[in-house]
């Protein structure tokens, strides 16, 4: 019996863009988003980039997707990577963070506001 391609490369990609997901909220999203609670500014900028994630992804058309957050943020990295950027390795001072900080703190946002059965 021969199993399709889409069929095997299905669960594989499935998998690996909700691990973009939750290795982004692990490694910002978790004290970045906690970080924004606690301050009404940062929430704001965040909340401006999540709009242009949005806007970006044709959220107004469309429901944002899994694959789609992950796919914009791992755009982002390489973009960013490709133009010198390293992520950080000690904690991000959310007091003052860049814009590629806060534009992928705005995909973890808009993914938890996703079915969290897609996530896990």
């Amino acid at each position: 019996m021969r199993v399709s391609n889409n069929r095997v490369a299905t669960p594989s990609a499935a998998v690996a863009v909700r691990s973009t997901l939750t290795t982004l909220t692990t490694a910002l999203g978790t004290a970045g988003l906690a970080a924004a609670a606690a301050n009404p500014g940062l929430l704001a900028e965040v909340d401006q980039h999540a709009a242009g994630v949005r806007d970006s992804l044709h959220g107004d058309r469309r429901p944002l997707t899994v694959a789609a957050l992950a796919g914009y943020a791992e755009g982002l990295r390489e973009a960013a990577t490709e133009h010198g950027w390293t992520p950080p390795v000690e904690a991000v001072d959310w007091s003052a963070p860049d814009w590629l900080l806060t534009r992928l703190l705005a995909v973890c946002l808009l993914a938890r506001g996703l079915d969290p059965r897609h996530l896990a």
